[in-house]
């Protein structure tokens, strides 16, 4: 006997989305859609990009410090601007907001706990059916469109 799509008891039960984010309540396309894996991919080599042009400022391309320091620099533009401006500098560029999926302010653990694990690099790799991250889920948010 099998349980209907609409009331799922296990995760195979579960109908799969005509679009991302679908089963977030979402648009297909524009405004306010699932910011899709290119415009996602260009954000983030324009964040990291920035991150290692800001590292410049304080330590030389071939030193050790330039490794290290690339990636917390990393973090804290994340942290920064993802709650007081909606997204990072990428992001924005590329007309896309991080937005906690409850509603409301992102806050500042979301962007934190999102930053972290998108800094590790592995749970960015990890993407469920609404194109959300490993990072986003943990961290309650989604990015969409603007």
């Amino acid at each position: 006997m099998s349980t209907p799509a609409s009331n799922p008891r296990t995760f195979g039960d579960l109908a799969p989305s005509a679009y991302p984010g679908e089963r977030l309540g979402v648009p297909r396309d524009g405004s306010g859609s699932v910011g899709r894996a290119g415009r996602r991919i260009i954000a983030l080599l324009i964040d990291w990009g920035s991150a290692m042009l800001i590292t410049l400022l304080f330590a030389s391309y071939d030193s050790f410090t330039y490794t290290w320091l690339t990636p917390v620099v990393f973090l804290v533009l994340q942290v920064v601007f993802i709650p007081t401006i909606g997204g990072s500098i990428g992001h924005r560029l590329l007309g896309m907001r991080v937005v906690a999926l409850a509603g409301g302010w992102v806050g500042i653990w979301r962007p934190i706990v999102r930053s972290v694990l998108l800094t590790i690099v592995l749970p960015a790799l990890v993407w469920d059916s609404d194109q959300r991250g490993f990072h986003d889920k943990i961290a309650g948010t989604i990015l969409l469109r603007v």
